[in-house]
C-alpha cells in the first residue's frame, strides 16, 4: 500500500475564516435602530425590551437608546435597549464677549515752571490743558521721503 497520496492533494486546506462573533455594543454605550449589538451562535444572549433577534441569532436595537445587559431569575443574560431621555436638553449659553473698555484720557500735567511763576494764570489756563487732554489727538499719516515722490513722479 502507498503511504502518499495522489499528485494534486493538499493536506492543509481546512482553515475557514474566522466568523467575528461576540458583543458589538456593551453596556452603557448607545445604540440606534438597526445596530448589530451581538453575533452569537445560539441565544447565549436573550433578546429583552427593543431588541430584536435575526435567524442567525443576532441581536439588534429596534429603537434608539443605550444598551442594557441584565441576568434574570433564570440565570440567562437579556440584552434591552433603553431609549434616551425626552426631556429637553438645557443648552449652557456661552458667555458674550465683553466690549472693549473705553480709552481712559490721558491728563498732561502742566508745566511746573508755569504754575509756579504765574498762579492766577495757572487757574485760566488749566481749563483748556484738561479740554486738550480729554479730546483724542490725531496723528496725521507718514509723509513720503523725497525718493519715493521721485521715483512716483518719474512714472
Amino acid at each position: 500500500m502507498a503511504h502518499k497520496k495522489g499528485a494534486g492533494s493538499s493536506r492543509n486546506g481546512r482553515e475557514s475564516h474566522s466568523k467575528r462573533l461576540g458583543i458589538k455594543i456593551f453596556g452603557g454605550q448607545p445604540a440606534i435602530a438597526g445596530n448589530i449589538i451581538v453575533r452569537q451562535r445560539g441565544t447565549k444572549h436573550n433578546p429583552g425590551l427593543n431588541v430584536g433577534i435575526g435567524r442567525d441569532h443576532t441581536l439588534f436595537a429596534l429603537i434608539e437608546g443605550n444598551v442594557v445587559f441584565k441576568k434574570k431569575a433564570d440565570n440567562r443574560s437579556y440584552v434591552s435597549v433603553i431609549p434616551f431621555e425626552t426631556a429637553p436638553v438645557a443648552e449652557v449659553a456661552a458667555p458674550a464677549p465683553k466690549a472693549k473698555a473705553a480709552a481712559k484720557p490721558v491728563v498732561e500735567a502742566a508745566p511746573v515752571a508755569e504754575v509756579a511763576a504765574e498762579p492766577v494764570a495757572a487757574e485760566t489756563t488749566a481749563a483748556p490743558v484738561a479740554e486738550e487732554a480729554a479730546a483724542p489727538k490725531k496723528k496725521a499719516a507718514p509723509k513720503k521721503k523725497a525718493a519715493d515722490s521721485e521715483e512716483a513722479a518719474a512714472e
